[in-house]
């Protein structure tokens, strides 16, 4: 008698992560893969205007560094950044009201891994922390993969309410805010200086860190800069300040840095050692040239002169596009204006209909960290031009079944209402 072995069998792998089967991905890149098609007019996308790229200044910077340190330049380099753009980077942070130096930045792959680096240095599992609302979506990713409990500050057209902020911290004992006070992803709304400095105060009395995000703030059309929360002398051993080369010079080159205290600063380099060890050499090099070369600053000034072109289009179309009843912001800058429709209207229910329109929008759902407001959206002015606004808004008011022709009156007052 022959005995036989039982057929093998396989074990089932282990499961992955509790925070990857949790934390899901981004709507607006699920957004942005639906409406890749040529056609669609795509007012949901984060992305700067392609066309007014420095093509040939970044590639001249390129060229140089590859031609005069080739082997520098395609070599490993130090976890903090490379010294000659800290440097270039702590001056313009400098000339803005904020004194730095080399050694207080830390170059980051992107402002987006200066956000996982303090989520990584700050937060053990279940720690609080307190956002806007509603609230950039992948910071919200960022904390929540730290298994942080994300709690949303009340606040108003004005930007987050410092009192509420005061409640809360007294309450739930957070480790951090964060917060994009400069048009602010996704409203577009700016803290003034009264909230920043009631901010600043908070922060140095109840014992909290503030991670300020401003990757939009030099894209500013009218109005007087505001200074950085940063700037305030009692919280400056709290504040960190996050900046990104990708709204003013091009996302591809994914270069970000963070400003922080040092002990917080030395605590996201080790973090960054184990995620990528530096950022890329070559990009570092080449932005570095850029800066001492080219004059990065009329370069933006000229960008958001057409930015602001295209911000008046789409306000000019809303009155049309959106149903009556209305309400909307008028950002001094930056990128992106939001919108609340009436409250009969849920924003994610209709996007598919919108877009057999072949024109798109973020609904604003996922970026509220508590209950949503399912009426709101947002839309992104920047990519299109104004002819090409006029024609999406066109289809968004098909899209979402208003009436056209109209009356706008009352829209100024509504508008208001929102900033």
């Amino acid at each position: 008698m022959t005995v036989t072995d039982p057929a093998p069998t396989s074990a089932p792998v282990p499961s992955l992560a509790a925070r990857a089967r949790t934390i899901g991905g981004s709507p607006v890149r699920d957004i942005l893969a639906v409406t890749a098609r040529p056609e669609v007019i795509n007012f949901a996308g984060g992305l700067p205007a392609p066309e007014l790229f420095d093509q040939e200044g970044i590639a001249a910077a390129f060229r140089d560094v590859l031609a005069e340190a080739p082997a520098r330049a395609l070599q490993y380099s130090t976890t903090e950044g490379e010294p000659a753009l800290r440097t270039a980077l702590a001056a313009r942070t400098s000339a803005r009201g904020l004194p730095a130096d080399a050694d207080d930045v830390l170059v980051t792959t992107g402002s987006q891994q200066a956000l996982s680096l303090l989520a990584t240095v700050l937060l053990e599992p279940g720690d609080t922390v307190l956002v806007e609302s509603p609230c950039y979506l992948a910071a919200l990713q960022a904390f929540g993969f730290a298994g942080a409990r994300i709690v949303a500050v009340p606040g108003d057209a004005e930007g987050l309410d410092p009192a509420a902020l005061e409640e809360l911290v007294v309450r739930e004992r957070p480790k951090l805010l964060y917060t994009v006070p400069t048009f602010q992803n996704p409203t577009g709304r700016t803290l003034s200086a009264e909230r920043r400095a009631a901010v600043a105060s908070v922060a140095a009395r109840r014992g909290l860190w503030v991670v300020e995000d401003d990757p939009y703030g030099e894209l500013r059309f009218e109005g007087e800069r505001v200074p950085w929360i940063a700037s305030h002398e009692e919280a400056r051993d709290r504040v960190v300040l996050l900046g990104s080369f990708s709204k003013v010079m091009a996302p591809g080159l994914r270069l970000g840095w963070l400003r922080a205290p040092g002990a917080l600063r030395r605590a996201c380099a080790v973090a960054k050692q184990a995620a990528d060890l530096h950022t890329p050499t070559v990009n570092q090099l080449a932005a570095a040239r850029y800066l001492a070369d080219r004059d990065l600053d009329a370069h933006v000034e000229r960008v958001a002169g057409v930015y602001r072109e295209r911000r008046d289009a789409m306000l000019a179309g809303l009155g049309e596009a959106l149903p009556e009843g209305s309400h909307w912001t008028r950002p001094e800058g930056g990128m992106f204006l939001w919108a609340r429709l009436p409250a009969s209207y849920d924003t994610t229910a209709l996007l598919p209909r919108v877009v057999r329109h072949d024109v798109a929008y973020v609904p604003g759902a996922p970026f509220y960290a508590g209950e949503p407001d399912r009426s709101t959206l947002r839309l992104c002015f920047v990519t299109q031009t104004p002819q090409e606004i006029g024609e999406g808004l066109r289809r968004l008011g098909e899209g979402l079944g208003t009436v056209p022709g109209r009356s706008t009156a009352g829209q100024s007052h509504q508008k208001c209402q929102l900033g």
